[in-house]
């Protein structure tokens, strides 16, 4: 039987059922380029992150050290002598962590990270054993030397640890160059950023909790060093952690604030109170032997008083600068009888800048209505609590330039000023904002037209910057007459140096000005120290202070805002010559045990 024809085969027929594809065999469809690259683009993205995020961390932790170490280093230095080699010893650092990363792989061991946080948490023990050796190490190798053996290691490791987590992504695929160089700007970028907030957190929030204070935050940071990089070898952080937990008196503990007492009274000083704050260490320490009291802010005196005359109703201060201050009220331009009690009742008086009270309460007992500005509080508070400040004035706690910005603004309301006094020195140092032409412009305009401003000035008066600040104030004020505090010496120096407080007495009149006779009611009962002080007595030729063109000194160069470099170079010769003065005036051993 022949075949039938559907079962021949023929090249042109399409394919029996038997031979079609079933719906399972038939081929896939082309997958979307979205479907396969979707998950490798998160996983991508996901590591990018981690990344990122673990080099951030690592290097705000490292910023915040490096701010916690400059708090740490003031109360034994000065925050200035802290500062000198600080920004440069942290970009030299920088630059060996990222340029030198190859090198450091070969001498690092292996999963360094492990050791930032057992290092981190030594690190206030270093410090405290170190701070024992201030006076021997002084204040310019002391501060470089204790922060190459803490912050600078503890920075080193994070930027490289940070720098290794950046390279761990794999960026080849971008180019070798990019590859090579975006670690590198990646965590620069991060450090700048990381440094620059630590800086105005810390400014802004220290000590407003126990834990946000310079030692809490740096066993803090140690914590998330070790969240971030856990190990056994943290295990080795608990001796240091005891010791401080017993011994070491930088800590606000129970404990550590009884041994800091012990040890301060065992050299003759009483600690009264303690607390950090927004401008730095401020403690209230009293003198047992000679019967003294001082406000201490970090390695300076913000004031103090004699404490034999226990009936005083305004005590004798320890520095005769505060009592002559107290002479803007003696100036005569026509007004001579401007201290009848009168007069005094309708007076108004503006203090920028507190310390104890010495000069506020004085003005007060005279009945001047008095306001005080002070941007600490914890000053303000010792001031009223442990020396002669009294209730009765205005207390304004606030960054002066604000102050002074506002009752600018206060048109209608703004309220002007018989006497200002300016006294904001501290630490070797005067705030640079506070001698600009605009800010004593804003006091010249709080200033009546009869009224004297005194400006207090502590420095080496033969540097370039006491001839800058003086310029400045002749700038605002035309008729000014400069008092020092004590006789000039006659003892040859060298360098040559003339560290010294001088009271500038300044009206807005171009009329010159005399002072007049001191009267028994000014004294305020406290007898022949006030006779002998009250009066300003060491006058200075304002030639002294003119431009020195072998300084490379402008007649018209004046400090301005953000101008000011020329005041800071100053102040830093200034405050390595305070230390030492200060170093005089209270043992090492006080200034150490903080």
């Amino acid at each position: 039987m022949p075949p039938s024809k559907r079962s021949k085969p023929s090249s042109s027929s399409s394919p029996s059922p038997s031979s079609r594809p079933t719906e399972s065999e038939t081929p896939a469809e082309t997958p979307k380029p979205t479907d396969n690259v979707r998950p490798s683009q998160v996983w991508v993205l996901a590591k990018i992150v981690v990344a990122i995020t673990k080099a951030a961390v690592l290097l705000a932790l490292a910023a915040l050290q490096c701010q916690l170490s400059q708090r740490t280093l003031s109360p034994v230095y000065g925050s200035i002598p802290s500062s000198l080699y600080h920004e440069k010893a942290m970009l030299a650092v920088g630059v060996i962590s990222w340029l030198g990363r190859p090198y450091l792989q070969q001498y690092l061991p292996s999963h360094s990270s492990q050791f930032l946080a057992l290092f981190a948490l030594t690190i206030p023990t270093i410090q405290f054993f170190l701070f024992r050796q201030s006076s021997i190490l002084g204040p310019t190798i002391g501060p470089l030397l204790t922060e190459a053996l803490t912050c600078l290691p503890l920075l080193l490791l994070s930027i490289f640890n940070a720098a290794e987590s950046l390279a761990s992504l794999d960026l080849s695929r971008f180019g070798q160059l990019l590859a090579d160089t975006l670690p590198l700007i990646t965590s620069y970028a991060l450090f700048n950023v990381a440094d620059n907030t630590a800086t105005s957190l810390v400014h802004k929030y220290i000590a407003s909790t126990r834990l946000l204070t310079s030692s809490g935050l740096q066993y803090l940071s140690g914590l998330i060093y070790a969240r971030i990089s856990p190990s056994k070898l943290q295990l080795l952080a608990f001796l240091p952690l005891l010791h401080s937990g017993l011994y070491n008196v930088h800590l606000p503990l129970p404990q550590t604030t009884s041994v800091l007492e012990t040890t301060l009274l065992d050299h003759g000083y009483a600690l009264l109170d303690r607390q950090e704050s927004l401008t730095g260490y401020i403690s209230v320490l009293e003198n047992t032997r000679d019967q003294f009291r001082v406000l201490r802010c970090d390695h300076s005196l913000l004031g103090g008083e004699w404490r034999r005359d226990h009936t005083a109703k305004i005590r004798q201060p320890i520095y005769s600068v505060f009592i002559m201050l107290e002479a803007v009220r003696l100036v005569d331009g026509g007004l001579s009888k401007r201290h009848s009690a009168f007069l005094a009742a309708q007076e108004k008086a503006l203090v920028v800048g507190l310390g104890i009270g010495t000069t506020p309460a004085a003005l007060i007992a005279h009945g001047i209505n008095t306001t005080s500005v002070e941007i600490d509080p914890v000053v303000h508070q010792f001031a009223s609590q442990y020396f002669s400040l009294p209730d009765n004035h205005t207390a304004v706690i606030e960054d002066a330039v604000t102050f002074v910005q506002r009752a600018q603004i206060a048109e209608e309301e703004r309220l002007t000023y018989d006497y200002i006094v300016h006294d904001v020195f501290t630490g070797g140092a005067e705030p640079e904002e506070l001698f600009t032409v605009e800010f004593l412009g804003g006091l010249s305009e709080l200033l009546k037209a009869g009224g004297v401003i005194a400006i207090n000035y502590g420095g080496d008066i033969l540097l370039p910057s006491a001839r800058l600040s003086i310029r400045t104030i002749k700038t605002v004020f035309p008729s000014c007459r400069i008092f020092r505090e004590t006789p000039a010496s006659t003892s040859p120096r060298e360098p040559p140096s003339d560290f010294t407080n001088m009271v500038i007495f300044c009206t807005k009149s171009p009329t010159p000005f005399h002072f007049r006779d001191v009267t028994e009611a000014d004294l305020l009962g406290r007898g022949d120290f006030a006779r002998e002080f009250l009066p300003p007595r060491y006058e200075i030729d304002e030639e002294m202070f003119k431009a020195d063109a072998r300084e490379g000194e402008g007649q018209g160069e004046v400090l301005r805002k953000g101008k000011t470099g020329g005041l800071r170079e100053g102040q830093k010769r200034s405050a390595v010559d305070h230390w030492g003065i200060m170093r005089g005036v209270l043992p090492g051993v006080v200034w150490e045990n903080y």
